[in-house]
C-alpha cells in the first residue's frame, strides 16, 4: 500500500526541504490521507522520528514510517495504526541509505465543507502542525 505520492522524491533540488503527499491509513492518528508533509532531506534520525524511506523490496515506492529504533542492519520502522501493517514486522529492517528524510510539519488540507471565516480561521490554527517525535519510541515494540 503506498503511503507517499511517487512523486515526492528530491530530485536534483537546491533545498534540503521538500514536499509529500500522504496516502493511506497506516499512521493514523498522526497523519491522515491527503496530508502534506514538509520533509527534511539527509537530516539526522533519531528514534521516535517520521520518516520517508523507500520500501525494501519496492523501491520505487515511498512510504512514511515512524523509526522506532536503530538495529544492526539499519531501522526498524512502525506504523502508528498497528491495525494497517506494512512496516518493518512485514519486511524487517530498512537499511539506512533507504531512509530518504526526516518529517518536519504536517499541512493538513482544508475539507470541502470548511466555508465561512470561522472555519477559515479554525483550520488556519490547526492546518500548520510540528511532526514531532513520540516520547516513547518503542510503544509498540513493548506492546507485542
Amino acid at each position: 500500500m503506498p503511503e507517499l505520492s511517487q512523486d515526492t522524491e528530491r530530485r536534483g533540488a537546491l533545498l534540503p526541504f521538500g514536499l509529500a503527499e500522504v496516502t493511506g491509513p497506516s499512521m493514523v492518528p498522526t497523519l491522515y490521507h491527503g496530508d502534506r508533509l514538509v520533509v527534511h532531506y539527509g537530516a539526522r534520525i533519531r528514534p521516535g522520528d517520521v520518516v520517508v524511506l523507500r520500501h525494501p523490496f519496492q523501491q520505487d515506492l515511498l512510504v512514511v514510517k515512524r523509526a522506532t529504533e536503530r538495529r544492526e542492519g539499519g531501522w526498524w520502522v512502525l506504523g502508528d495504526n498497528a491495525r494497517a501493517g506494512g512496516d518493518s514486522t512485514d519486511y524487517g529492517v530498512v537499511p539506512e541509505e533507504l531512509v530518504l528524510a526526516r518529517a518536519r510539519l504536517r499541512l493538513r488540507p482544508r475539507t470541502p465543507g470548511q466555508r465561512g471565516p470561522l472555519a477559515a480561521l479554525g483550520w488556519a490554527l490547526s492546518a500548520v502542525r510540528p511532526v514531532l517525535a513520540a516520547r516513547s519510541a518503542s510503544w509498540r515494540l513493548r506492546a507485542r
